[in-house]
C-alpha cells in the first residue's frame, strides 16, 4: 500500500485514453487470476476544517489591508485608534464570501491541509473504494487498485491479502513512483497502461489464469 505524489487536471483522461487504459486493463488480466482496478476521484476529502482556516486567514489579511488602506488615507486622526474596532467587524464580514471563494476552487485549501493529514484521507479514500469496490470479495485475493485523488496529486496501489502475500510492499511504490513520473512527463496515459501490463505480468507470474478463471469485476475506470 503505497502512495506518490504527481501533478493532475481534473480532465484527467480522454475517451480514448479511458479505452486504450481499459484494454490494457483486459489484456494484463488475461494471463493471470488477478483483478485490476483503476479509481480517479476529484478528492479524497472536503478538509471542511483548511477550508475554514484558509478562509479566516484570507478574511483577516484583506481586513487588514482595508485597514491599513483607511489609515494612509483618511485625515481624521480618530481612525489611528478606530481601525482596531473596524478590523474584527470586517474579519467577520469577510469570512464567509471567503469561505465561498475555498469552496468553488477547492485547489486554494489544500495548502492548509497538511502532508499528514493529506496522506491519512488519501490512505482512508482509497480503502473504502477498494472495499466498496469488491476488491476483497476476488476468488484468490488478487485485487489490485490503483487509485488517483486529483485534489490532493496523489496515486495509491493497493494490493489484496493474496498478492501481498507474494508481492513486496516496494514493488508497489516503485508503480506508483513509474506512473507518477509518467503524469509529470505528460505521458499519463501511456504510462498508467504500462504500469498496468507490469501488474499483469507479476500477477501472471505468481497467480497464473486458470481454465476456470472469470472476470470477477466489470472493467471500468472507477469514480467516486
Amino acid at each position: 500500500m503505497n502512495k506518490s505524489v504527481i501533478a493532475i487536471s481534473t480532465d484527467f483522461f480522454s475517451q480514448a485514453e479511458k479505452e486504450k487504459i481499459l484494454q490494457a486493463v483486459a489484456d494484463a488480466e488475461s494471463s493471470s487470476s488477478g483483478e485490476i482496478a483503476i479509481m480517479v476521484v476529484p478528492e479524497s476529502d472536503r478538509y471542511r476544517e483548511a477550508e475554514d482556516l484558509g478562509a479566516l486567514l484570507l478574511a483577516g489579511l484583506v481586513a487588514l489591508v482595508i485597514c491599513v488602506a483607511l489609515h494612509y488615507v483618511t485625515v481624521w486622526t480618530y481612525l489611528d485608534y478606530f481601525t482596531i474596532w473596524v478590523y474584527v467587524p470586517l474579519v467577520c464580514l469577510l469570512f464567509f464570501p471567503s469561505l465561498q471563494l475555498f469552496r468553488r476552487f477547492p485547489r486554494l485549501k489544500i495548502s492548509f491541509a497538511g502532508r499528514l493529514r493529506q496522506a491519512e484521507a488519501v490512505r482512508t479514500r482509497a480503502l473504502i473504494g477498494f472495499y466498496e469496490n469488491g476488491l476483497y470479495r476476488t476468488e484468490g485475493e488478487t485485487g489490485i487498485l490503483i487509485f488517483i485523488s486529483l485534489l490532493e496529486h496523489k496515486v495509491w496501489i493497493l494490493g489484496d491479502r493474496g498478492i501481498n502475500e507474494k508481492i513486496p510492499a516496494g514493488y508497489w511504490e516503485a508503480l506508483a513512483g513509474e506512473l507518477a513520473t509518467g503524469i509529470r512527463s505528460g505521458q499519463a496515459a501511456e504510462t498508467l497502461c504500462h504500469v498496468v501490463a507490469e501488474c499483469g505480468a507479476e500477477l501472471a507470474r505468481y497467480f497464473p489464469r486458470s481454465r476456470d478463471d472469470r472476470n470477477e469485476l466489470p472493467n471500468v475506470i472507477l469514480t467516486s
